[in-house]
């Protein structure tokens, strides 16, 4: 029997991607970043520590590379039918480089991990245990990227960039027969998005909840006006544009509610984007995104649009192979 060999004609490019983004930046934005919160909200309720989470990204996806570099793909299933996965030994310098955590911090942050059962020595072993599985199973965030990605295809099409659409649903399959594979990838795009906002806020609670207000606003802003615009004219308008009458501000006790941060934390944290001038509070005491620091958010924004990029044309080849 013969077998069926991708067709390289039908190849997705990751430039086609980055174009469609750049011309079509009003549609895809508002269908992403709320995404994008509501995996953040996720990703801090597991162990509501968003550092011991970066540990776990960090040792998973080192994980799934070795996996990759062995040729070994394990589905959805087999992966979480495992009653533990081994991890490689745990450096603790080499993790606080990559994740910008200080060496003391990271080794009290592993040593909580493993109080808590999480990361396990079993004789010569390190292992990640089963009884992580609930907190990490990623099957809602399997399913909101299968309709974004899908939904991606119809402006794909129009764009004749793909030649016919790919449904959630095929994509679902995709990224559950190659699991393995696939959240390797998924992990690669999301970890330096994490890392440069921490770079910019310093902690990922301000960035999660400066992600709050903005997503707020945006949206709540355009329910009052589907002007199509431009990437620069849509930042702008929603994101930077402290006249704009139609922003609408969020307040602290919502901002607990969505992201799971304490309210004292957050209140804490939104005095000090106040204080950096990244908020600003208005006279109902609800939050707006200022302008200030437009320039190093926008460009960190393009370089995680990018990796998007390069996530999506995978998945699609993978999907249409």
């Amino acid at each position: 029997m013969t077998k069926s060999l991708p067709e390289i004609s039908k190849q997705i490019h990751t430039k086609n991607l980055i174009d469609l983004f750049d011309k079509k930046y009003s549609e895809i934005l508002p269908v992403w970043m709320p995404m994008q919160m509501e995996w953040l909200n996720n990703v801090y309720r597991t162990f509501y520590d968003y550092e011991k989470f970066l540990i776990i990204m960090h040792l998973m996806t080192k994980t799934f590379d070795f996996y990759s570099k062995n040729f070994v793909k394990l589905n959805y299933e087999e992966f979480f039918n495992q009653s533990a996965v081994e991890i490689q030994e745990i450096n603790l310098k080499e993790i606080s480089k990559s994740l910008n955590i200080p060496k003391e911090t990271t080794r009290r942050k592993v040593f909580e991990l493993e109080q808590l059962g999480t990361i396990k020595k079993f004789k010569k072993k390190i292992i990640i245990d089963k009884n992580t599985w609930p907190n990490i199973q990623p099957h809602d965030t399997i399913q909101r990227i299968s309709r974004f990605l899908s939904s991606l295809t119809i402006i794909l099409c129009k764009e004749k960039v793909m030649s016919k659409t790919i449904s959630s649903d095929q994509i679902r399959i995709v990224a559950k027969k190659n699991f393995s594979y696939v959240w390797k990838l998924y992990y690669e795009m999301q970890m330096p998005m994490l890392l440069s906002f921490k770079e910019i806020f310093r902690d990922l609670e301000s960035f999660h909840i400066w992600g709050i207000c903005v997503v707020n606003q945006a949206l709540n802003s355009k329910k009052n006006d589907n002007s199509k615009l431009n990437k620069e004219d849509y930042m702008d308008r929603y994101y930077f544009n402290s006249n704009n009458k139609n922003r609408v501000g969020i307040n602290a006790m919502s901002i607990s509610e969505i992201t799971g941060i304490p309210r004292a934390t957050v209140i804490r944290k939104l005095n000090k984007l106040v204080d950096e001038n990244f908020l600003l509070i208005d006279k109902k005491k609800q939050y707006l995104t200022t302008g200030i620091h437009k320039e190093k958010l926008i460009e960190v924004q393009k370089n995680n649009f990018v990796n998007l990029s390069k996530f999506s044309v995978r998945i699609y080849n993978l999907t249409i192979s």
